[in-house]
């Protein structure tokens, strides 16, 4: 392993970024952002990315790190992501890795590897989908990896394509690559503070405050910018929860406002898929907000974890 590392995890809104900053300004540590979207240059607004006082009171690493069209992998994050945690920990510093995306927190814990690929299987394997044969692909998963066809819908094409293209260009089934990953012993070892709330409406209540304050602070002018500088609608960080709905609108003539409610909606199902992903994780100790974050509480909670844990 290469050293101990603390996680701050939880739903979309939980109060992560502001409990990583007072922790690391606590405890010498440095924040690594672990959100699939806070990596792209120019989307501030809609990803909630730290504001300009908590980079100047902290060291911030992963944010800004790719432009909006770039296809930005979990693989290029681990890379990435490791390098700033392994160099953090050569100064004698603490990691703190804090962010929403449960499969970018998962794969670099794990410390896990993913093959290079050329790109050109996908390629074919999806103008094969957009002709229709999407049934055939299916089937052809069927054969070459039973186990994880088993556990695809027919028609998620993005998964099934991915599970041909990686047997295509390693000879190895998906299924047998995940194996192998289980077996290797983790990278690092963390401890994980896990921040959500006792009641769902108190959740729900402060996403929508935190889209209104978005809508405020201009999140229909930065998605016009990016439009604009000719990022593609169908690209993967325009098909983030503020950009998907927030571009629609804009081309197409839409209501703001209900674009806004949409966000909320779309935003609160969100939350859920990532509460439901991080209880999966029996090590994760969480701390539960009343009807309103109360940090100093959380501060006191996560440093006895953490001086359980060794970190401090």
């Amino acid at each position: 392993m290469a050293g101990k590392i603390l996680t701050v995890v939880g739903p979309t809104a939980s109060g992560k970024t502001r409990l990583a900053v007072e922790l690391a300004r606590r405890w010498n540590g440095e924040v690594v952002s672990c959100d699939s979207m806070q990596i792209y240059r120019g989307m501030d607004v809609g990803t909630a990315k730290p504001t300009a006082e908590e980079r100047a009171a902290v060291p911030h690493h992963m944010l800004d790190v790719a432009e909006p069209w770039e296809n930005y992998s979990a693989a290029r994050y681990v890379r990435q992501a490791s390098a700033c945690v392994d160099d953090i920990l050569r100064r004698g510093k603490l990691p703190i890795v804090a962010g929403g995306t449960g499969l970018y927190r998962d794969a670099l814990l794990a410390g896990r590897e993913f093959a290079a690929f050329s790109g050109g299987c996908r390629r074919r394997l999806e103008e094969r989908a957009a002709r229709g044969e999407l049934p055939q692909l299916y089937r052809q998963l069927q054969q070459v990896d039973p186990q994880r066809a088993a556990r695809l819908h027919p028609a998620d094409a993005k998964r099934i394509i991915r599970a041909l293209e990686v047997w295509q260009e390693t000879g190895k089934t998906i299924t047998e690559h995940d194996e192998t990953s289980r077996r290797q012993p983790p990278r690092y070892e963390a401890v994980s503070i896990g921040l959500a709330f006792e009641n769902r409406a108190d959740m729900w209540e402060r996403i929508d405050r935190r889209v209104d304050r978005m809508m405020e602070d201009g999140l229909a002018g930065e998605v016009s910018a990016l439009l604009e500088r000719g990022v593609p609608r169908d690209c993967t960080a325009m098909q983030a929860i503020g950009y998907k709905e927030m571009a629609a609108a804009l081309e197409n003539g839409g209501d703001l406002e209900q674009a806004a409610e949409e966000i909320k909606l779309h935003t609160r199902q969100y939350a859920k898929r990532q509460l439901t992903w991080f209880r999966r994780d029996q090590s994760i100790r969480w701390f539960l907000w009343k009807k309103a974050p109360d940090f100093e509480t959380a501060l006191v909670f996560s440093t006895e974890i953490m001086g359980e844990f060794g970190v401090v």
